[in-house]
């Protein structure tokens, strides 16, 4: 069962003399704590806006593709549509479906792009609704080519970065239309300069928001066969999400999400261990029931549906949290 996505609301404002926001409806990233972290400052609840350029990096296997996907299904389920580009051509039928997509032609324009010409092209001639958030995702930049270096002209590829540089600087009033979230997964590399990710300075420069994730610890499942000899196995992982660069609300926040394989973000499970993290508890709460396996805590709060009031109960404790580091100064005097 599916925590049921959040619908993208209006912004409020949280109290008299906040700034004017640029954008009035988000949506969810499938995972309650990474949303506030994003935007929980200026949004109850938090998410992503559109109008912006999302950059999501990290080495392999941290989730990256994952983050991307449930975006996506998010968007749809709130009535947008999804132009999905897959220069790396790694994502199939079936993984797409895991995380909600709905993959029928209708709402899923799917394309595998050789060059960043071809991929910008997809982006400018794209005529998505009007009224919602719809994304335009790219999974993984990292694997765009150009043209010249299709042609063996470009043989270290060194002309991609001025590429990026160029097609970002021509399509930046694109980015900027409030009814598209674009979102770029990218690569992390290991050079004699320390990480880099491909695609030159020209991405982290356009990107609104930039999130660094990487897996952290593994997810453990143990049973037990009818010969009573206990068997392990790997069932997804935990992965903390690094806000590098943010315009919409406050940087370098940062969160831990858990991922199970063949199923995506648990947010279940990450809203249970946030919970327990922060009032240091020795077991996970869940409304009157205390559990010490959190698999036994995620299924109480599925028989249960009780999938929404955890989840407000996040998001209070994590306003209660901000409010402590609230600035609170006098107006500045020009």
């Amino acid at each position: 069962m599916r925590t049921k996505r959040r619908k993208p609301i209006a912004i409020k404002k949280k109290e008299e003399g906040t700034a004017l926001v640029r954008f009035n409806q988000v949506i969810s990233t499938g995972c309650t704590v990474l949303d506030l972290a994003l935007s929980g400052g200026r949004i109850d609840g938090g998410g992503l806006p559109g109008g912006i350029l999302v950059e999501i990096y990290g080495p392999e296997g941290s989730g990256k593709t994952a983050v991307l996907a449930e975006i996506c299904a998010s968007a749809q389920s709130n009535g947008g549509d999804v132009r999905f580009r897959d220069p790396e051509a790694r994502l199939d039928k079936e993984y797409a479906q895991i995380y909600g997509i709905n993959i029928k032609k209708d709402f899923f324009d799917y394309k595998r792009p050789e060059t960043v010409k071809e991929l910008f092209t997809d982006m400018k001639d794209w005529e998505p609704k009007p009224k919602v958030i719809n994304v335009f995702g790219a999974d993984s930049v990292a694997a765009t080519s150009t043209e010249m270096e299709m042609e063996d002209e470009d043989k270290r590829g060194q002309k991609q970065a001025k590429e990026f540089s160029q097609n970002l600087r021509k399509s930046a009033r694109l980015l900027g239309r409030p009814n598209v979230l674009t979102v770029f997964t990218n690569q992390l590399r290991e050079g004699e300069k320390g990480e880099t990710t491909p695609g030159g300075k020209g991405i982290r420069f356009y990107a609104t928001v930039r999130l660094r994730i990487a897996e952290t610890e593994k997810i453990w499942r143990e049973k037990k066969l009818k010969s009573g000899v206990k068997v392990k196995k790997v069932v997804g992982i935990i992965s903390t999400v690094f806000i590098k660069k943010s315009t919409i609300d406050d940087p370098y926040r940062m969160c831990d999400i858990q991922i199970l394989f063949n199923y995506g973000i648990d947010n279940i499970r990450t809203n249970l261990q946030y919970m327990k993290g922060i009032t240091k508890a020795s077991t996970y709460d869940c409304f009157g029931k205390s559990f010490n396996s959190i698999d036994r805590s995620v299924q109480y709060i599925e028989d249960n549906n009780l999938e929404k009031k955890l989840e407000k109960r996040v998001i209070q404790a994590w306003e209660e949290i901000q409010e402590m580091f609230k600035v609170n100064r006098k107006k500045k005097e020009r």
